[in-house]
């Protein structure tokens, strides 16, 4: 069955990936990624999100936890966590190949209360486990729906949400329910989140966060940390730096130009906080992510 999914993803990449060797799907969060040779080091706060590697390798990191991934591997990401990945293992002969799957919420929770789930469990926020049987067949039938343009509109919600089901009835079911409990703090935690992303380049009021959550500030800094690892402040300024480098790797912004459109006042305390992530300047940084191989 991976073998079969394998060849479905190459085709659609083939046919559709942009220059960096995504291929976005029309169906809602489902992306193929192909890379023919091992990449750098990516900083992102993923969202949660199943990634299915189909040919490759790849590691990813969140704090001191590293996981690893082969062919045959899914990578479980269950909270809007900071991410630094790289895939390893790619050449032009046989290149990385993955299929990834943004999680649904809410779907999750109605599927969950279906099945009569149990309480969610613990544990850590990125995990790599054995693709099951289920959950790669079902990847492939969306991936075949792509074939029949004409059906995606119609068909591709039932099989997403097989595909939900097979994960939450899988080896990944007991983390992925916590994405589904609309009480659990996570779940709060992530209803702030999503302002965060929204609004990163202005001043948000932790206050107005807490409350968007339900919760106190003082327990909104407590909640917000055990989710994401960061302070809200942290976060933001995360997301301020990964866009940034975007701007100036994807569109050519100048530094200062990339400081003032993600909110930044000053382009000294950017530079600063720049080089403290991702181990340059800014403009060095540009530079050598843009330079020709």
């Amino acid at each position: 069955m991976t073998e079969a999914l394998l060849t479905a993803v190459r085709r659609y990449v083939a046919a559709h990936a942009d220059a960096t060797g995504l291929a976005q799907t029309p169906i809602p969060g489902l992306t193929t990624i192909r890379s023919t040779e091992p990449s750098g080091l990516v900083y992102a706060i993923s969202q949660p999100l199943v990634c299915l590697v189909l040919q490759g390798g790849k590691q990813v990191t969140l704090g001191a936890q590293t996981v690893s991934l082969e062919p045959g591997d899914s990578l479980l990401i269950t909270a809007d966590v900071p991410t630094v990945s790289q895939i390893v293992t790619a050449s032009q002969d046989a290149p990385y190949f993955s299929l990834v799957m943004d999680l649904d919420t809410r779907l999750i929770a109605e599927l969950a209360l279906a099945m009569e789930a149990g309480t969610p469990a613990g544990g850590p926020d990125v995990r790599a486990e054995p693709t099951d049987a289920e959950v790669a067949a079902s990847a492939l039938r969306l991936m075949q729906l792509l074939d029949r343009p004409g059906a995606v509109p119609i068909l591709h919600t039932s099989l997403v949400r097989e595909l939900h089901y097979w994960l939450l009835a899988g080896r990944h079911g007991p983390a992925i329910r916590r994405l589904g409990w609309q009480e659990g703090h996570a779940q709060r935690v992530a209803r702030a989140v999503a302002v965060l992303r929204s609004e990163f380049a202005q001043s948000i009021p932790v206050e107005r966060l807490a409350a968007i959550a339900d919760m106190s500030p003082s327990s909104f800094h407590q909640h917000f940390r055990a989710v994401t690892s960061l302070s809200p402040k942290q976060f933001q300024k995360q997301l301020r730096l990964i866009e940034a480098r975007r701007l100036m790797t994807g569109e050519g912004r100048s530094a200062s130009g990339a400081a003032f459109a993600v909110g930044y006042e000053s382009v000294s305390q950017f530079t600063r906080e720049y080089s403290r992530m991702f181990g340059l300047p800014p403009g060095r940084d540009a530079e050598r992510r843009t330079a020709p191989l």
